[in-house]
């Protein structure tokens, strides 16, 4: 089997707005989802001055069906919360929007920049104005990985759009994430501490879960993650220094489609984007319908480079960061950030 997907570009669809503080270092790395009326809206990152963050709300604007744009309609989510700023950063950001029917409800993953770096945390939403946040995420100790998965920084998280058989073979809620292993940024000379069993220290992408069940009594319990497994390491030439996922998992003929970026290039430590010298290009990883802890299959080459000057000259140049999919009248689009500063859409085509 090869992943017979294909990404195409159909153009730039939002940029900052001149004079508009809250966009002065760029708009990225958006979500997406559906208002009840059906309305499709962009939930774009917004970077103020100092890199500070907040999840803004945008109308697409669609011309023949195809996105071409935004209206801007505020902000629905900024770094209100203590846990969500430190003395001299601050931000919630790379929001991923999953709409989970079963629960009638949209998810939203999100990077809270607090005191101690970038931490996972949880927000949901029936109308994508008003989120109720859940909380910062927490990764339920597991004897076997001699570790507390809540140690380390976090990002990349998404949830699954429907439960999945999790590893006790119960019907659960799944959701990605990728873990940071080297902890020297917090306390100099600490470095990297790797689960049992890793040997790589590199960042990949990771799986847990939350029993159905749980859920059902409680929808806070979704913050509460277990069973927590390793689904994907950097494997080929363009995934050299890191993946991460993009986009929730979309259900195909093959199983689990997940968007992913891969990462090479030079990448100091600590969390200041502008000092990486990387490239991200895109890539696609299909899971096991069944075990969603398996990898059937994956790209060997990327699907989406950075080629345009959006996609080469911005805050960090030469970066495609998929992270939400959409299906117009009967197409699939890609929204991704560009250079961090600027949203591109590509086109999800599946090959004959």
């Amino acid at each position: 089997m090869t992943v017979p997907y294909t990404l195409t570009r159909v153009g730039v669809l939002m940029t900052p707005e001149p004079g508009n503080d809250l966009e002065a270092e760029g708009v990225l790395n958006p979500a997406t989802g559906h208002t009840p009326d059906g309305t499709l809206y962009l939930l774009p990152r917004l970077v103020a001055a100092g890199n500070v963050s907040r999840v803004g709300l945008a109308e697409v604007e669609l011309k023949d069906g195809v996105p071409v744009g935004v209206r801007r309609d505020g902000v629905v989510l900024a770094p209100d919360e203590g846990w969500e700023r430190g003395l001299n950063n601050a931000g919630v950001e790379d929001p991923r929007v999953t709409w989970i029917p079963a629960l009638d409800t949209h998810v939203m993953t999100y990077v809270a920049y607090g005191p101690l770096g970038p931490k996972p945390a949880l927000a949901v939403s029936r109308d994508l104005r008003d989120w109720r946040r859940l909380g910062p995420l927490h990764f339920e100790y597991q004897p076997d990985l001699d570790t507390d998965l809540n140690l380390f920084p976090n990002k990349d998280t998404v949830f699954f759009p429907e439960p999945v058989t999790g590893p006790d073979g119960q019907p659960a809620y799944a959701m990605l994430h990728r873990p940071m292993w080297d902890l020297g940024w917090f306390r100099d000379g600490e470095g990297v501490h790797l689960p049992a069993g890793v040997t790589d220290d590199r960042p990949g992408i990771w799986v847990s879960f939350v029993p159905v069940a749980e859920v059902d009594k409680d929808v806070r319990n979704l913050v509460h993650l277990r069973h927590h497994r390793l689904v994907a390491m950097s494997q080929y030439p363009f995934e050299e220094l890191k993946i991460g996922a993009g986009p929730a998992p979309l259900r195909v003929p093959e199983g689990w489609l997940v968007i992913h970026h891969g990462v090479t290039g030079e990448q100091p430590k600590g969390f200041d984007p502008t000092t990486q010298k990387v490239s991200y290009t895109a890539g696609a990883l299909l899971l096991d319908a069944a075990d969603v802890t398996k990898v059937i299959d994956r790209t060997t080459e990327p699907l989406l480079v950075p080629e345009t000057e959006q996609e080469r000259v911005g805050t960090v140049g030469n970066v495609v960061f998929p992270t939400a999919i959409e299906e117009i009248d009967g197409v699939r689009y890609v929204f991704y950030g560009m250079a961090d500063a600027a949203i591109g859409v590509a086109r999800l085509d599946r090959l004959a």
